[in-house]
């Protein structure tokens, strides 16, 4: 911990910290997170909680409990991407040196910040850091160090294991992007290379960022001694949510065409084809198929009826639609039911 000067003040030299964290209908993971937050040994920060139109008491139950946290009502729900701007235009327009975008699904250790802010003045080059993300429910099992792009398999992986890493003498590593629930930025980068775009509303967009930020000649870091635990998935309603499945089909087709190559992208397109119709047609054989019966066909037609009611697999082919569409932002209401009907069943 940094020390106060002898009037008790914070020193000129300590960098200020702006921690962002995004509320939608999640009051207990956010009073969690606040109260992670309280811990913390970092001298220089301030929390912000953005509330996306909470209707669950979570605006009531932040003001009564953490009176000092700045709390701002969106009044809507603006996403991940644009609800965090509205928390970045506040810390910019307040001098903040660091923007820390956290999760509100996560608590921190208390040297997070600490760890951050050092590994940012060690690497004078970087404008992007994350930290190493733990499972809340298996707290010494890493969910991300870092994320690396798999051409092969045209998608992101999170490194699960530091033995993957080439950790420096600085105590980072490289990655492709810093992954958002937990992503601390120096302000600067922000204002050179924008704000989170909410065309992705959700997921992509700090990848978007990262890349961005890349292009401008900015690499973004893993810091291996910053920690924090996540509740994974638990804003989607679990990771194989048809909400996750739309977003993420639609948004990595929005990230490919501003990042692969044209080579690439053409790559995208066809894997992501490939599992459309993976997940859609059913299969035939081939010495069979010249031969099908009427009774065959109906079978088919059955198995191909009953494939597209599956949540998961609609919400797939309505992400793919969707970007050909070019209809960003939030996910339409047809979409949104296909989550709740999943989560009925």
């Amino acid at each position: 911990m940094v020390p106060l000067t002898a009037e008790g003040q914070i020193p000129i030299s300590v960098p200020e910290v702006a921690v962002i964290v995004l509320n939608w209908n999640g009051r207990d993971d956010t009073l969690a997170c606040l109260e992670s937050l309280r811990a913390v040994d970092y001298v220089n920060y301030r929390v912000l909680v953005v509330d996306n139109g909470s209707t669950d008491g979570s605006v009531d139950a932040i003001r009564q409990l953490f009176p000092d946290v700045r709390l701002v009502e969106t009044g809507r729900n603006l996403g991940f991407a644009e609800g965090n701007n509205v928390g970045i235009r506040l810390a910019l327009q307040e001098g903040a040196d660091y923007v820390f975008l956290l999760n509100n699904d996560t608590v921190v250790a208390p040297s997070l910040l600490r760890e951050l802010v050092s590994a940012a003045a060690r690497c004078p080059e970087g404008g992007v850091f994350t930290a190493r993300i733990l499972y809340h429910a298996e707290p010494e099992r890493i969910w991300s160090a870092g994320v690396r792009w798999l051409d092969a398999r045209m998608e992101f992986r999170h490194i699960q294991d530091d033995a993957e890493n080439s950790i420096d003498a600085r105590g980072v590593a490289s990655t492709d992007y810093a992954c958002g629930c937990a992503l601390f930025a120096r302000s600067s980068v922000f204002r050179s290379v924008g704000l989170l775009d909410p065309k992705f509303f959700l997921t992509y967009e700090e990848t978007d960022f990262c890349y961005r930020a890349r292009r401008a000649g900015i690499p973004s870091y893993y810091v291996q001694s910053a920690v924090l635990w996540h509740k994974v998935s638990v804003s989607f309603g679990g990771s194989e949510s048809p909400l996750i499945k739309y977003f993420i089909t639609r948004n990595r087709l929005l990230w490919g065409e501003r990042h692969l190559s044209a080579r690439e992208l053409l790559r995208l397109y066809k894997v992501t084809w490939w599992e459309i119709r993976k997940r859609l047609k059913p299969e035939l054989a081939a010495d069979a198929a010249p031969r099908l019966s009427l009774t065959r066909w109906r079978r088919l037609a059955e198995i191909a009826a009953a494939r597209w009611k599956d949540p998961e697999n609609q919400a797939v082919a309505w992400g793919a639609l969707h970007y050909l569409l070019r209809r960003f932002g939030d996910a339409p209401s047809r979409v949104r039911n296909l989550a709740r009907r999943k989560q009925a069943n």
